[in-house]
């Protein structure tokens, strides 16, 4: 199950940018954003990383039939009851029988091993007894299993084996290197700067003051990014100073600039007056989402032959910033790396009923659990304030809630699920 993420174009007027439905503000954030750009890597440094150019193969492989047992490679013709077999030699892994199998020979083979020419069965050693320069077999199938493995069985040559926007994990990458290649042709990783801001905050490990909290938004965003298949940036968070704001935002050399705090409208909401002061064209300028309704999107203008810059601006509550980075921060760094951008949903029944929502799409967090049955139960947990990052940490997904939704029990729900070490 998928929600819906296309790349789709900005649709409707193109002034009105307050109160967009998720979908639409999505839209608007991918409406340009594609593939930055293309690198070759060494195949160990690929994993993670976004295939810019399709695999296919150039040799079968195995690139012969191999035995899938240990034990005795003969002519399937030659075995009956009683039968003796000379032994001619031996195949293993790397060091072929260089002959043919002759009429009433055996070789002995491992598994793995090249299959001498002739041989068409491998009699697995339990079924073997050798006596010196003769081995006999008992067989108890008609017919006996083969135990080879054919040529071209796992892929031939000419197969696709990896399509261009692939994430790399720890089996394509095994499936690569299996077809041979040293390198890949990789999307450039977008780099992304992550600015807190707000005159509370305080780095961890320092004393605060009484009115003060240690900054941790920019912590789990910066290892989302990198999960997500980004170059993350902490920047120093800032105080609510906009010529601050504005000279740290100017001097980050990145692709996207990720703002958290700062994202609303009250006198001490000073990131997108400062970002002004460089350009900012505004795309998205509230979502009816909750949490996130101050999330916003936009681009900064052009400088020193630096293309415009996205900036996403998050809410400083935990919550709102964390949710809308999955909504919204996930899928536009796939369609930066060239992967697709929509979310991966999955679905799930209520354990208890849900009060009426709200004129704006919700995204609970919850929890979920398998069933006798086998059936996917989530409980949403009864606190959702935004602030609240001890919820976050003991969720493993979001519910979605439509618009208006009425009270009561739903049969199945939309789930994101969030990724858990």
């Amino acid at each position: 199950m998928a929600h819906g993420c296309g790349s789709a174009g900005v649709s409707g007027d193109k002034l009105q940018l307050k109160n967009l439905t998720v979908e639409e503000a999505r839209g608007r954030m991918l409406s340009d954003a594609g593939r930055l750009g293309i690198e070759q890597v060494a195949l160990p440094d690929a994993i993670g990383r976004v295939l810019a150019a399709p695999i296919v193969a150039d040799r079968d492989q195995p690139p012969f039939d191999a035995s899938a047992m240990d034990g005795w490679a003969i002519r399937q013709a030659d075995l009956a009851p009683g039968a003796r077999f000379r032994v001619a030699g031996e195949s293993a892994a790397g060091r072929a029988y260089p002959r043919p199998v002759g009429t009433g020979q055996a070789v002995r083979i491992f598994t793995g091993a090249p299959v001498p020419q002739g041989a068409d069965l491998v009699v697995i050693q339990e079924n073997a007894v050798r006596d010196g320069a003769a081995v006999s077999f008992t067989v108890d199938r008609d017919p006996p299993p083969v135990n080879i493995r054919p040529a071209g069985g796992d892929f031939r040559s000419g197969d696709p084996l990896l399509a261009e926007g692939a994430r790399i994990d720890a089996w394509r990458l095994s499936l690569a290197a299996a077809a041979g290649r040293a390198e890949l042709s990789v999307a450039r990783r977008p780099r992304v700067a992550i600015l807190a801001t707000g005159d509370e905050l305080v780095p961890p490990g320092s004393t605060p003051a009484a009115d003060q909290i240690f900054e941790s938004g920019s912590f789990s965003l910066a290892a989302l990014v990198t999960a997500w298949g980004g170059e993350a940036v902490r920047l120093k968070a800032q105080a609510d100073d906009l010529e601050a704001i504005a000279r740290v935002v100017d001097a980050a050399e990145v692709d996207l600039i990720v703002t958290v705090g700062g994202a609303s409208v009250g006198d001490h909401d000073l990131v997108k007056p400062a970002l002004e002061t460089l350009g900012l064209d505004l795309r998205v300028q509230t979502i009816a989402v909750r949490p996130g309704k101050p999330t916003w999107f936009g681009t900064l203008a052009p400088k020193d032959g630096r293309s415009g810059r996205r900036v996403l601006g998050l809410p400083g509550n935990p919550a709102s910033a964390l949710v809308c980075a999955e909504l919204f921060l996930r899928p536009l760094l796939a369609a930066l790396t060239g992967a697709d951008p929509t979310l991966a949903t999955s679905a799930g029944a209520l354990t208890a009923p849900l009060p009426a929502n709200g004129p704006r799409e919700h995204w609970m967090r919850a929890a979920r659990a398998v069933d006798a049955q086998g059936q996917v139960r989530v409980t949403p947990f009864p606190d959702q304030d935004s602030s609240l990052i001890g919820v976050f940490a003991r969720a493993d997904c979001l519910v979605f809630r439509r618009a208006g939704a009425a009270a009561g029990i739903v049969e199945v729900v939309v789930l994101l699920p969030l990724a858990r070490g």
